[in-house]
């Protein structure tokens, strides 16, 4: 369904449309996709709503996840993303590139965009993935004024709050911390690097009646849960943000190892889309069929005679 060639453009926006997901009852699986691409393959897959990391956004670009990246290098991915796919997005907001009023100027630069959600977090700048050590958080009323700051600004988007309390200060104090956030405005909780099902299931219990968010990243101090399993633990959405990454990054290393050695990428055919499938991907000839039927060259007539 991108979006020059689609007759069927969502006219609902997409913060009321991820909300109703949410009200399903079943877990909003979101697989991360910050490309254009990667959102036509999970759409293809048969996703109904995405993820787009800053962790991701921010390696594309050849940069750490250190907080670097701006509000309109991320609105740049939102758009491209929301443009080729349809679909409700989730996008991480990081510490919201700021305070209070920056955090507003984000949550409508991204609504613009098309986003349908988005998430704060409570450390301070350089920020850090949630599973790395020496993270450094905000005071709690700073995170709660950008929260209730976000819930001002927004429209229809759904507003989550990250807390990465556990790690550094407790269960107890990211509880606090997320009832705090709740208060403040914040629809939905994301307690960030939990280690353990039990960890996972206890934030759950203190949380009843609340919304929460599952990170299942792979390499850091989460232990592998299905989708299914993190819903029985109390979970309404679970992403997988930089899985996508991983896979093409590593694709991509492979490639240029291959074409050093063998001095051609023939060994490496069976490892691609055919020029076909990616055609068919991006709807090439749906767009070739949509100009042709645009354009049409018109013959002159002969100069009128005086």
């Amino acid at each position: 369904m991108p979006y020059v060639i689609a007759d069927d453009l969502p006219a609902e926006p997409a913060g009321l449309r991820f909300r109703r997901m949410l009200d399903s009852g079943a877990i909003v699986q979101m697989p991360g996709a910050h490309l254009g691409i990667s959102a036509l393959l999970a759409k293809k897959a048969g996703f109904e709503a995405l993820y787009m990391s800053g962790a991701a956004m921010s390696a594309t670009m050849g940069l750490p996840d250190l907080g670097m990246i701006t509000v309109d290098d991320v609105a740049w991915h939102v758009r491209q993303v929301v443009r080729a796919s349809g679909l409700p997005v989730l996008v991480d907001g990081d510490t919201g590139y700021g305070e209070a009023l920056n955090v507003m100027h984000m949550v409508r630069c991204f609504e613009e965009a098309g986003a349908a959600a988005v998430h704060l977090e409570d450390q301070l700048l350089p920020k850090k993935c949630g599973h790395l050590n020496d993270k450094k958080l905000a005071g709690v009323d700073e995170m709660a004024a950008k929260v209730a700051a976000a819930r001002r600004a927004r429209r229809h988007l759904v507003v989550i709050a990250r807390t990465d309390a556990v790690a550094s200060e407790g269960m107890d104090a990211a509880v606090a911390r997320a009832r705090r956030y709740l208060d403040a405005g914040a629809d939905a909780i994301f307690p960030e690097a939990l280690t353990t099902r039990e960890m996972f299931e206890e934030f759950a219990r203190r949380m009843p009646g609340v919304r929460l968010l599952a990170n299942m990243t792979e390499f850091g101090r989460t232990p592998f849960f299905t989708a299914a399993e993190f819903q029985a633990m109390g979970y309404a959405m679970v992403i997988w943000p930089v899985s996508h990454l991983r896979v093409a990054a590593r694709g991509m290393e492979e490639l240029y190892a291959a074409i050093r050695r063998d001095g051609g990428t023939q060994g490496m055919l069976d490892r691609m889309q055919t020029r076909a499938e990616l055609y068919e991907t991006i709807g090439y000839h749906a767009y070739e069929a949509l100009d042709a039927s645009l354009i049409r060259t018109v013959v002159p007539e002969g100069m009128p005679q005086g």
